[in-house]
């Protein structure tokens, strides 16, 4: 059985291990998400110690997915934005684990993001994604709206260059 979570401060640091292990993986499969490999499971212990951080100062809302007990997804919603952009909030990181996908999570997760940027007052959403992957896919079935493609943008884990599709989402 999937579940979609909020993790708190307090909550999130019992997960660490399982939530950089995800991120691991995924940096292992290839995922542009920020980190080039080789990329160590302590590295990404540290990243997540600062994910963290942010969710104690109020700046961010971590999300996980389980199946059956397991940490098998997360993404974060960072809604700490300039004072001219209260009514919006960015998507970071979702991330699936390779086991786990073609099981909905990733849509699970993008409809808790929706539900809790609602919750917290916003109505904009925006994210980025490696132009041409399966996130992309996600997002346009997920009705996202597509707003621009930049080239050579970002590096995948293996050093070569890729696109990155930005996308928005208004919410009602």
């Amino acid at each position: 059985m999937l579940t979609v979570r909020k993790l708190s401060a307090a909550e999130a640091p019992e997960h660490l291990s399982a939530l950089a292990g995800v991120l691991v993986d995924c940096v292992a499969g290839g995922a542009s998400v920020s980190f080039l490999s080789p990329f160590s499971q302590a590295e990404a212990e540290q990243f997540y110690g600062k994910v963290i951080e942010g969710v104690a100062a109020g700046d961010r809302i971590l999300l996980a997915a389980f199946i059956e007990g397991v940490l098998v997804g997360t993404v974060q919603l960072l809604t700490s934005m300039p004072p001219n952009q209260p009514h919006r909030a960015e998507v970071s990181k979702l991330l699936v684990a390779r086991s786990a996908r073609g099981q909905g999570i990733g849509a699970a997760l993008m409809e808790a993001v929706e539900h809790h940027a609602r919750a917290a007052g916003k109505t904009l959403l925006l994210l980025d994604t490696a132009t041409g992957g399966d996130a992309e896919r996600l997002y346009h079935r997920l009705q996202w709206t597509q707003a621009a493609i930049i080239p050579n943008f970002a590096l995948l884990p293996d050093g070569r260059l890729c696109a990155t599709t930005l996308f928005w989402k208004a919410l009602t």
